[in-house]
């Protein structure tokens, strides 16, 4: 399916699979996509026409036609800065909704393919070994203990001077959680071929080292 060098890196909410994927990327010289930002995107711009995130059609129709621009750490939508805004609480739990429909994750498919290139690709989420990048080269499942992860959003949300209120934080993850693992298209599942990288107790560039082993070990055995 994809012809160039790919890391597909899944897992649940706040488990640290988008700074591993953004830091391993760095290292490799990779291009990066984080998958969850499209959903994000898509629920913002759902919420901005007025589309209730349940209505599948129409969340659809603007996930196919989303009008966003990736600019180094900035992104896009239809000419709008909207880096800070779609990692809201808010949005971030309409993007888990309408990931959980079927019409939408079909609309961004493609779209998300498209980032594959020659140097590599590192791609996070929560179907990218699974769906997107079923032929991938290295497929990774990341993942942490619900309480470690309510407290890294927790922290998250503090250092951004936003309000942090970790009981409803925890259940919100639950609730992502339970979409995520239950939908009916793509659900959250470690691939069969995946490894699985517990993160829990690791540092940052712990898990960062541990990908980049498994990579080295992947590319001198395909040499």
């Amino acid at each position: 399916m994809n012809h160039f060098p790919v890391i597909a890196i899944d897992g649940p909410s706040a488990s640290g699979k988008g700074t591993v994927a953004q830091k391993v990327a760095n290292q490799l010289g990779f291009a990066y996509l984080d998958s969850g930002a499209l959903y994000r995107l898509t629920a913002l711009a759902a919420q901005r026409a007025g589309v209730l995130w349940t209505d599948e059609a129409a969340v659809a129709e603007l996930a196919a036609k989303l009008d966003v621009v990736f600019v180094g750490e900035s992104i896009l939508l239809s000419g709008d800065d909207v880096s800070v805004e779609i990692r809201s609480e808010l949005i971030g739990s309409g993007a888990s909704q309408v990931a959980a429909l079927p019409a939408v994750r079909v609309a961004l498919l493609q779209r998300q393919r498209a980032f594959s290139e020659k140097e590599g690709l590192v791609a996070d989420g929560r179907d990218m070994a699974s769906v997107v990048f079923p032929h991938a080269q290295l497929k990774i499942f990341l993942s942490a203990t619900p309480e470690v992860r309510a407290q890294r959003r927790f922290k998250q949300l503090l250092a951004r001077n936003e309000p942090a209120d970790l009981a409803v934080i925890t259940a919100d993850l639950q609730a992502r959680d339970e979409r995520d693992r239950l939908r009916s298209v793509a659900p959250l599942v470690q691939a069969a071929d995946a490894y699985l990288l517990e993160t829990s107790n690791l540092s940052i560039e712990a898990a960062v080292n541990q990908v980049l082993l498994w990579w080295r070990d992947k590319s001198t055995k395909t040499l």
